[in-house]
């Protein structure tokens, strides 16, 4: 999976957790979000590795070294009555970007998704993230406006 900007997608593995967390930690901040990495990498394990598998991950190597990752589980549209892809996390190191491996991994989501029959893929960012929102639209994605609760269970 590797191609002329010497970069490698790959799947991500177990010894790459500590990097993940830590680079979970830097979109968090770069979305202006609270992020406790506390008890995190065994479920992150648990979810990635045990079956089934509940949620899917690549990271992005340059050198051996991490630089990204994008993370994504399957759901059910109810309007849609179909599998859509949902992405939960895109997530470049700043100088990895404008670079073309966002638009590889777009790609790459879509060939998996298409091979599942997703109907669609389906992802959000904050709205004043306005580079995610032009790389978004440049790779032909459409924006729902919706705004997203979220409900704190216990």
């Amino acid at each position: 999976m590797k191609n002329s900007t010497h970069h490698n997608i790959r799947p991500v593995e177990p010894a790459d957790l500590d990097e993940l967390l830590i680079m979970m930690q830097e979109h968090a901040d770069f979305e202006r979000a609270a992020f406790n990495p506390g008890g995190k990498k065994d479920k992150l394990k648990a979810a990635l590795f045990n079956e089934p598998q509940r949620l899917h991950c690549w990271v992005v190597a340059i050198d051996e070294k991490l630089v990204g990752f994008v993370s994504y589980t399957f759901d059910y549209s109810t309007w849609d009555a179909a599998e859509f892809m949902y992405m939960d996390c895109l997530f470049l190191r700043e100088r990895t970007r404008g670079k073309g491996i966002g638009s590889e991994i777009i790609k790459r989501l879509t060939t998996v998704a298409a091979e599942r029959n997703c109907i669609n893929i389906q992802w959000q960012t904050p709205a004043f993230n306005t580079p995610a929102i032009n790389f978004y639209i440049k790779n032909k994605a459409l924006a729902a406006d919706k705004v997203r609760f979220t409900l704190k269970i216990g």
